[in-house]
């Protein structure tokens, strides 16, 4: 396959960044996204030019590092698919390719296409756990879950963090991704001690990361490379109107 691609490059976080034309001639279909980049960094450094930075770990669609806007879409065109697992099958030969890094207030770029997400870090660590000291893990069965609870839980853990909802909301909101962390917890008997107190800390640090407000345009769930379903959002909005009731009361 023959691919031209357009990679934004910017040198660091207070320059200008541009999106600087590469070809990729020997390009195969069964290459992964990352592939491509890693045939046009080698083709850059034999020419004595500077690679493209990117972010990349698992590349098994686990980690969510490899964060990218391919053609105007969070991790490209494959529904439900992470930049490192998708793969060139899905272009034309021929075909020009736009790569930009996640757009985003709350993420600013370092590099390229490396962002700091570090932002959602300070949000988990909030809030978004379990303090109470377990000891050694009980058996499975120790503490009963309903199996629709339990589903729900599992699919809110789903979240691998990447940070394609943000990218594709126009307000720039983490919702999504707050409202999966919420509602994995909120589902289960474990995290309803502190169920008030974590939601009203983790969005209270979600705004002050400078993330946008939801207005329930959807983008994020379409994003979502593990389909995050929208409703954890509405979740997040139902405890966090407890939880200020609960305060109200108490007070």
């Amino acid at each position: 396959m023959r691919l031209t691609l357009k990679v934004w490059r910017q040198a660091g976080p207070d320059d200008r960044g541009k999106l600087v034309t590469y070809r990729v001639d020997d390009a195969d279909e069964d290459m992964s996204f990352l592939e491509l980049i890693d045939v046009l960094n080698e083709q850059l450094t034999l020419d004595g030019a500077e690679p493209v930075a990117f972010d990349h770990d698992c590349r098994e669609g686990i980690c969510g590092a490899c964060s990218m806007v391919i053609n105007g879409e969070p991790h490209g065109p494959q529904k439900a698919t992470t930049t490192c697992q998708l793969h060139l099958r899905h272009f034309r030969d021929g075909e020009t390719i736009t790569v930009e890094p996640f757009r985003a207030g709350a993420f600013p770029v370092v590099r390229d296409l490396v962002v700091d997400r570090s932002a959602f870090d300070r949000v988990i660590a909030s809030g978004g756990y379990i303090s109470a000291p377990t000891g050694t893990a009980p058996d499975a069965h120790a503490v009963p879950v309903p199996k629709a609870q339990a589903d729900r839980a599992f699919t809110a853990a789903a979240c691998i963090g990447c940070g394609a909802c943000v990218a594709a909301c126009p307000n720039g909101s983490a919702s999504l991704f707050l409202g999966a962390k919420i509602t994995h917890l909120g589902e289960l008997p474990q995290g309803q001690p502190e169920r008030d107190s974590r939601v009203l800390a983790m969005v209270e640090q979600h705004d002050a990361e400078g993330f946008g407000g939801c207005t329930n345009t959807g983008e994020c769930a379409v994003a979502c490379p593990k389909e995050i379903p929208l409703d954890v959002i509405s979740q997040l909005n139902r405890d966090f109107v407890n939880a200020k009731r609960h305060a109200h009361r108490s007070a």
